[in-house]
């Protein structure tokens, strides 16, 4: 395996790839631990510290710790994405911008150009809300026009800047820049969750099964990656036949191949699609009027993260976007079209209408089960970070009060390899040691893999 490895620094090409990548990686990272001017850290820390199953924690936990810190690159690459997914949303609904997409190179520069220009405008906007908060929560030295104007110029030059970097990784790196990007941040929090672990065993904070606990948890965590890697590799493998033909004194096609199709077709999106409209009534709850209505206050209070609504939701949404983003991404008339065109088919189903049905009947079959694999693998850090609150489902929360403390409020553990942060980290790991070594294999070098070429990455946004 140590031979394979130094194979990457054998090749110039691919050398120069990876350490450039390395180095825009320690820009981000030193970028991290820069703060916005005229914030009270210490106060921010302790704000924080009360609030780590709240939404304020897991968007934290998903930046690495710049949001905790109030960094210059505290709105991370979340505004990037969004922008990202609402040109996705169009491309559907907006036939003009439909047209544009399709034109090929060309059509794909315009939209991310235009991408840029609402990150942008995504990130003035949310750091004036979160310049705000600030000001509001009192944990701002000097208050005033100035600081939030600071703040917006600060915060907005950061995430433009993070767009930078992520574009050069894509363009001149190794892998998918925004991908890797949101990789080093989630690998960050590492050290600290490592070292809240420590700590819960010298204060003894379980009890007496205290060190049984924390073998579970890392027996949970391995078990955990595995079945990931099992799910984001599995496909489901649909057999083709290539009709023969004869072109000119030479028999063509006859051959047997298979169409892949993924179990988690949409990777990590129907997650952040769910997390971000979830995320909205908990950003607007700040403001004074709604948190003084009596009508919407306890509405927002029943899909605060850990709560049974909050569950409930977001399942239901993870559903629904796995299906809309294979939608997108998987269409079986131009599938069908296109086997018939190039003279190929399915064993038992004829070309065309049955054909596009057959495949969008085992799309149905297998997103189904993607999507519950989602909302497994998202349970996982709120149920050990903050439990799940049976207690306060209306008219029966009082059958389960007599419920155990860490089910109902959590272990308080800063699950950092979990849920959706392990779905992302397993998925670019594997997407970009995929890209290494195919160019390992194109330049006759062995891959990692035993049979090289076998290791399937999933698909970046």
């Amino acid at each position: 395996m140590l031979e394979k490895f130094l194979n990457i620094f054998r090749i110039p090409d691919l050398r120069k790839r990876v350490l450039f990548t390395l180095a825009i990686l320690a820009v981000y990272r030193l970028g991290a631990f820069i703060p916005t001017p005229g914030v009270d850290t210490h106060q921010l820390e302790l704000l924080f510290n009360q609030q780590n199953g709240s939404a304020l924690g897991l968007m934290d936990l998903f930046g690495g710790g710049n949001l905790r810190r109030m960094t210059i690159f505290a709105l991370g690459i979340m505004p990037y994405i969004t922008a990202s997914i609402i040109f996705q949303l169009l491309t559907v609904v907006y036939e003009p911008l439909a047209r544009i997409q399709k034109e090929g190179e060309l059509g794909r520069r315009k939209i991310t150009q235009w991408t840029r220009y609402v990150t942008v405008v995504l990130g003035v906007l949310q750091s004036i809300g979160i310049a705000a908060i600030l000001t509001k929560q009192g944990l701002v030295l000097h208050p005033g026009a100035g600081f939030i104007l600071m703040t917006v110029l600060t915060l907005s030059a950061g995430t433009t800047f993070i767009m930078w970097l992520g574009e050069q990784i894509t363009d001149r790196g190794i892998g998918n820049g925004m991908s890797l990007l949101i990789f080093a941040g989630i690998v960050a929090g590492l050290p600290r969750g490592v070292g809240d672990l420590l700590q819960k065993v010298q204060t003894n904070a379980w009890g007496s099964l205290t060190i049984l606990a924390v073998f579970l948890l890392l027996g949970a965590m391995v078990a955990v990656v595995g079945f990931i890697v099992f799910v984001e590799r599995a496909e489901r493998r649909i057999p083709i036949q290539s009709a023969r033909r004869i072109v000119g004194r030479r028999m063509m096609g006859g051959q047997s191949s298979h169409l892949p199709l993924k179990v988690n077709s949409g990777g990590v999106m129907p997650i952040i699609f769910a997390s971000s409209i979830l995320s909205a009534p908990l950003l607007f709850g700040q403001v004074d009027w709604i948190q003084n209505s009596r009508f919407l206050q306890p509405i927002l209070q029943a899909i605060q993260p850990g709560y049974p609504w909050y569950v409930v939701l977001n399942a239901l949404m993870i559903v629904f976007f796995a299906y809309f983003y294979v939608s997108i991404i998987m269409k079986p008339d131009d599938i069908a079209d296109n086997f018939r065109k190039s003279g190929s088919f399915i064993p038992g189903i004829r070309p065309g209408k049955r054909t596009s049905d057959f495949i969008n009947d085992i799309l149905t079959r297998i997103t189904l089960v993607g999507a519950i694999y989602l909302i497994l693998v998202q349970m996982v850090p709120t149920f050990l970070i903050s439990g799940i609150r049976f207690d306060k489902i209306w008219l029966v929360g009082r059958a389960f009060e007599s419920l155990p403390t860490w089910v109902t409020h959590g272990l308080g553990v800063n699950f950092y390899f979990g849920g959706t942060s392990l779905l992302i980290v397993v998925g670019v790991a594997m997407d970009t040691i995929n890209q290494i070594e195919s160019q390992l294999i194109m330049r006759h070098y062995d891959g990692f893999s035993p049979r090289s070429g076998r290791i399937r990455g999933r698909k970046t946004w």
